[in-house]
C-alpha cells in the first residue's frame, strides 16, 4: 500500500537545510535533496570567493595608489628629513582616521611597493592573484629580475605568503636554469607565463635541488635515497614544484626483452609533459646520457598521450661538469642535469656558489651567440630598479 506524503519518513540528516529548517521538496529523493543542498551551498561559497577577489583587488590598489602618490611627493623634494616627515604627519592624520591599516610601517611599505612596481596595470593583474602581503614582500628583493621571477611564480602556483618567503629565503631564483639566461631572453619567458600561461623549462628545472629534509646518513645508496624521497614526498614535491604530480617508481622498461628501471617518473601538469627522474650518487658521466635518452624515447613511444608535449628528463646528481652539459647539448635532447644537496651550507657560502655558477654559465651563452635582436621586452620590476629614494628607509620585515 503506497504511503501518504504525510505518512513518509523523512531521511535523517539529508533533509536538513540552512540552520536546521526541513527543506520540503514533495517527490524528490533524499539525494536529489542533498544534491540541491550542494549546489546552493557551491553558490554561496562561489559568491563569497568572488567577493573576496574585488575587495582584495581594490585594497591592493588603493594602497598602491597611495604609494604612489607619497612617493611623486618625496621624490619631487631632495631634502632627506622632508620625506621621514611627510609619512610621519601623513601616519598620525590617516591612522586616526582610518585606523592601523595607515600605520607608518604600512605607509612605508606602500611606497615600496610603488617604486618595485610602478606600471598601473601590472599591479592590477597581480592583484587579482596575489594578496597586499605578496607584494610586500616582493619589494623587498633588491634584484629587479628576481622580484619579476618571484611575482610570476607566485601567481602562476597560487603561493601562500609563507611559501613566497621560503623561496626566496631558499634562493629559488638563482637555482632555477632561467637565472643564468641574459635579461632579455629571461624577461620574454616571464611575459609569456604572464600574458598567455605559457611556462618554459627554464622555470621549471632548478640546477641545485635542496633535499636536506631527507635526513639521509652517510653511508646510502641510490636505493636509500629513493626511499627517502618516496617517505616525503609531498615536501620532494614542494622543491620540484607545485604542478608537479608522482606517477610511479622504478618505472620498468622492457627493451628487446631486457628490463630496464626508472628511479621516478612524474608529470607536469602545467607543460603538459612527463618528466623522468634518474637519481646518481656520483657525478655526472657522459653515458648517462644515453641511459637517460633510452627512458625519454621509451616514454614517448609506449606512455605519452595525445596532447602532451615530449618527455623531459632530470638527471639528478651529486656534481656536474659544466663543459661536459655544454658539449653534449643535453637541452637539445630534452635532459636536464642538477646537483642535489642533502646538507644545507649557510647563506653566505650557498649564494656565492649560485652566483658564480650564473655569472659563468651567462659568459659561456654571450661568448657563443650572437646578440638578442629586436627590441628588448621591459618589464615593470626592472624599471623599479632605476628608482633610487635613500631619503626613505622601509623596515625590514613586511607586515602581512
Amino acid at each position: 500500500m503506497p504511503h501518504s506524503p504525510t505518512s513518509r519518513k523523512k531521511p535523517a540528516a539529508a533533509n536538513e537545510g540552512f540552520a536546521g529548517t526541513a527543506l520540503a521538496v514533495p517527490g524528490d529523493s533524499a539525494a536529489a535533496e542533498a544534491s540541491l543542498i550542494g549546489e546552493i551551498r557551491e553558490l554561496i561559497e562561489g559568491s563569497r570567493e568572488h567577493v573576496a577577489r574585488v575587495v582584495n583587488s581594490a585594497m591592493v590598489l588603493t594602497y598602491w595608489r597611495v604609494g604612489e602618490r607619497i612617493g611623486r611627493e618625496v621624490l619631487a623634494d631632495e631634502r632627506g628629513e622632508y620625506g621621514q616627515s611627510v609619512i610621519e604627519r601623513l601616519a598620525d592624520s590617516l591612522s586616526a582616521e582610518y585606523g592601523s591599516g595607515f600605520s607608518r610601517r604600512n605607509l612605508f611599505n606602500m611606497v615600496r611597493v610603488a617604486r618595485a612596481f610602478p606600471a598601473r596595470n601590472i599591479v592590477q593583474t597581480l592583484s587579482a592573484q596575489l594578496g597586499w602581503s605578496h607584494l610586500v614582500i616582493l619589494a623587498g628583493v633588491e634584484d629587479a629580475l628576481a622580484r619579476e621571477f618571484y611575482a610570476q611564480m607566485c601567481a602562476a602556483e597560487r603561493w601562500s605568503v609563507r611559501t613566497l618567503q621560503q623561496k626566496i629565503q631558499g634562493m629559488l631564483f638563482e637555482r632555477t636554469a632561467i637565472s643564468r639566461k641574459p635579461e632579455a631572453l629571461a624577461l620574454r619567458e616571464f611575459e609569456a607565463l604572464r600574458e598567455e600561461d605559457r611556462m618554459s623549462a627554464d622555470m621549471v628545472f632548478r640546477d641545485h635541488y635542496v633535499l636536506d629534509f631527507l635526513g639521509l646518513a652517510e653511508p646510502y645508496n641510490e636505493r636509500d635515497m629513493e626511499a627517502a624521497i618516496l617517505r616525503d614526498i609531498e615536501r620532494f614535491i614542494a622543491e620540484l614544484g607545485s604542478d608537479f604530480a608522482f606517477v610511479a617508481r622504478q618505472k620498468r622498461m622492457t627493451v628487446d626483452g631486457t628490463d630496464y628501471r626508472l628511479d621516478l617518473l612524474f608529470f607536469h601538469r602545467r607543460i603538459q609533459r612527463l618528466v623522468a627522474i634518474d637519481l646518481k650518487l656520483g657525478r655526472f658521466q657522459a653515458s648517462d646520457k644515453g641511459q637517460m635518452e633510452l627512458y625519454l624515447r621509451w616514454l614517448e613511444k609506449y606512455e605519452q598521450r595525445p596532447g602532451e608535449g615530449s618527455p623531459l628528463g632530470l638527471i639528478l646528481c651529486a656534481g656536474k661538469s659544466d663543459e661536459h652539459v655544454e658539449l653534449l647539448q643535453l637541452e637539445a635532447s630534452g635532459i636536464r642535469v642538477a646537483e642535489f644537496i642533502t646538507e644545507l651550507p649557510s647563506r653566505p657560502v650557498l649564494k656565492a656558489k649560485l652566483h658564480s655558477a650564473m655569472r659563468s654559465a651567462r659568459q659561456r651563452i654571450a661568448a657563443r651567440a650572437p646578440a638578442v635582436q629586436g627590441p628588448a621586452v621591459e618589464a615593470p620590476a626592472v624599471q623599479a630598479s632605476t628608482i633610487e629614494a635613500p631619503t626613505i628607509q622601509a623596515p625590514a620585515a613586511p607586515q602581512p
